[in-house]
């Protein structure tokens, strides 16, 4: 996979964007990659880190200090990890941020854990489990309408908190998802108020990159059709 073309592509097309992040799980260590250099306070911190520049992976233990994102990614918890999720757990329904019942739905990958390859999709290597594309409405909602054209996108809702489950859905589903983020996502992401973002699994990507390039010129078209009949600027 020409994952540098990729992103050259996915800028041409979308205009400025982030860098997307590319996400790979694996049972061994990688060779030839780096371990992170320090354990983050959340998983969605490695997300910031790689769409920087920085590729790394990450071990099981450098997602524990985030009890939900350790949850999310299929990650076996400590007695002590397990006590601090089911406390967190609490607070957020104690302050009705989540409903209990809520809690079961939450997506987690069925795959144990082991090791985590975090990259800029320019610099991946190999064939990615998914890639985070982060970008505003306009962005997100091109690549969605791409992955739609193809039956590639998720009839999962649109996703909220938290943020890091969209990896397992996107991997559970086969198909592209979307997530709005969630506060936790933003504050260690540095999201902006107007971005979100778009999960697509490694296996749909060239394809929804293809539809892309014929859903930008639609739009194009249709824009400006559109303005013809109402007279806008």
């Amino acid at each position: 996979m020409n994952t540098s073309g990729i992103r050259d592509s996915l800028q041409e097309l979308l205009g400025p964007i982030a860098q997307p992040v590319a996400v790979t799980f694996s049972d061994t260590a990688p060779e030839g990659i780096e371990r992170v250099a320090a354990a983050a306070p959340a998983g969605c911190s490695y997300w910031k880190l790689a769409a920087t520049g920085d590729t790394f992976y990450t071990t099981v233990d450098d997602h524990l200090n985030c009890p939900i994102g350790a949850y999310t990614h299929g990650a076996e918890l400590t007695s002590d990890v397990r006590g601090h999720l089911e406390e967190m757990i609490e607070k957020m329904v104690g302050i009705q941020y989540l409903r209990m019942d809520e809690v079961p739905s939450i997506p987690r990958r069925n795959e144990p854990l082991r090791y985590v390859v975090y990259a800029p999709l320019s610099k991946a290597q190999g064939n990615p489990d998914v890639i985070l594309v982060r970008g505003n409405a306009r962005q997100i909602m091109l690549v969605v309408e791409a992955a739609n054209a193809r039956s590639l996108m998720s009839a999962f809702p649109i996703m909220g908190r938290p943020a890091c489950a969209v990896i397992a859905a996107a991997i559970d589903s086969g198909k592209a998802t979307t997530s709005l983020g969630c506060i936790g996502n933003r504050v260690y992401t540095d999201l902006a108020d107007d971005e979100f973002y778009v999960a697509v699994p490694g296996p749909a990507l060239i394809e929804t990159l293809d539809a892309l390039r014929a859903i930008v010129t639609a739009n194009a078209e249709l824009e400006q059709f559109h303005r013809g009949r109402c007279a806008c600027a």
